[in-house]
């Protein structure tokens, strides 16, 4: 296995890391019911899905 002959600085070590970041999630409101959603997601309060019913809610009063 190979051995590095020179440390790795700090700069150069975190420029290859630069892309490893979390990227927040990006967001939208429901057609339907205008609540906000995750992208390419159902909608957790009314189950549409790009103005399509995907899901069957039940409503309880």
């Amino acid at each position: 296995m190979a051995h590095p002959k020179h440390k790795t600085s700090k700069a150069r070590r975190d420029k290859r890391r630069s892309h490893h970041k979390a990227i927040p999630a990006t967001l939208a409101s429901c057609s339907n019911c205008g609540a906000t959603v995750k992208y390419h997601t159902v909608c957790p309060e009314c189950g549409y899905y790009r103005g399509k019913l995907a899901i069957e809610k039940d409503v309880t009063v």
